[in-house]
């Protein structure tokens, strides 16, 4: 990766006063294969049509999906039986809670016009209301765009407990992180109680190798027992048009 100059965002006022990030609230869909192995059949459906959809509603921000492949599972640091099923996310960012009204009946309107043929095993709904964000210096744009910097992969942090991950962003491969608290909807039957902390850590080196990095990082993190892992795990982002290229 190019050494980018300049001063880092976060280190110059007069860039930050320029705008700050309102995409506040996150809905974070966690799916297991497809039964049939149609994985690559469903990511091309969900790129091509139901994803750039949402794009019609006013309050969404941004989207990513991500998979991930034998070698990420086999990197994993932490998983339980509750999210250890997880090969596909699904990520929106909202501007605040009341989008997902609209964002639900906008689902159920494209279901009645016969645009949902496939669906992936639901293993966890989750809203999320973000609590904090960080960059790594080197990424030289600040944390309130991060989501927005091509990112190679993400690293997907589920815990019981709630704390900073700005230290994080320390790890080579590391640009920036987000981390949210989950809180319940009904319009999803979102299963994120409060105490419920979802990290997301934007890569930009090799999702594989990055997760190799990461392992004494989170064992520091996790000995302090503030927080308890129930899924730690890299992903690879999708390359467009090569929809077979990263399955799970």
């Amino acid at each position: 990766m190019m050494d980018l100059p300049g001063t880092p965002s976060d280190d110059l006022p007069h860039v930050l006063a320029n705008g700050r990030t309102d995409a506040l609230v996150a809905f974070v869909s966690m799916s297991a294969r497809q039964p049939g192995g149609r994985d690559a059949e469903y990511i091309e459906w969900h790129s091509l049509d139901h994803r750039p959809e949402q794009y019609r509603l006013p309050g969404l921000r941004g989207s990513l999906r991500v998979v991930s492949t034998p070698s990420c599972r086999a990197a994993r640091s932490a998983s339980t039986p509750r999210f250890d099923p997880v090969d596909h996310i699904m990520i929106y960012l909202f501007t605040d809670r009341s989008c997902l009204s609209n964002f639900a009946a906008l689902g159920a309107a494209l279901a009645a016009g016969g645009r949902m043929p496939l669906r992936l095993p639901k293993v966890e709904y989750g809203t999320y209301q973000l609590s904090g964000t960080a960059a790594r210096p080197s990424a030289v744009v600040g944390a309130d765009v991060i989501p927005w910097r091509p990112a190679r992969g993400v690293y997907v942090i589920v815990e019981q407990g709630t704390t900073s991950a700005a230290e994080l962003v320390n790890v080579a491969g590391v640009a920036g992180s987000w981390w949210y608290r989950g809180f319940p909807t009904l319009e999803f039957g979102s299963t994120a109680p409060e105490d419920l902390q979802l990290t997301l850590l934007y890569l930009d080196d090799d999702p594989v190798e990055t997760a190799h990095r990461l392992r004494a990082e989170l064992k520091e993190r996790w000995s302090t027992g503030s927080t308890i892992p129930l899924l730690a795990a890299p992903f690879h982002t999708l390359t467009p048009y090569q929809w077979s290229k990263y399955l799970p």
